[in-house]
């Protein structure tokens, strides 16, 4: 069975979806959430922004390669990566690994 969970950046629990089967992708899965929906309909995270330094930006989720790339959900780059995309796949990762744990 698989769990799909939403952590914020103080690893608390935002959205939880539980039942799929094992086998399932997690694509599919999060395509087929109530989750997926509230993010495309814009009302998940309806206008809020976080400030990083100087620089305002819009609410994203970390995902990992499986995931779709949307403009609420980063992702790492795949393929034959530069050096630019190299570092950026490295500190998403590191991001991604603080809430995983």
């Amino acid at each position: 069975m698989v769990l799909q969970a939403l952590v914020d950046h103080k690893g608390r629990f935002t959205n939880i979806n539980v039942g799929w089967p094992g086998k399932v992708h997690d694509a599919r899965i999060f395509r087929n959430s109530g989750l997926f929906r509230r993010l495309q309909e814009g009302i998940y995270f309806p206008d809020q922004k976080i400030t990083v330094g100087d620089v305002e930006m819009p609410i994203v989720i970390l995902g990992d390669p499986a995931y779709p790339l949307m403009p609420w959900l980063m992702k790492p780059y795949t393929g034959a990566l530069d050096s630019e995309k190299e570092l950026f796949n490295y500190h998403l990762s590191k991001c991604r690994m603080v809430v995983e744990c």
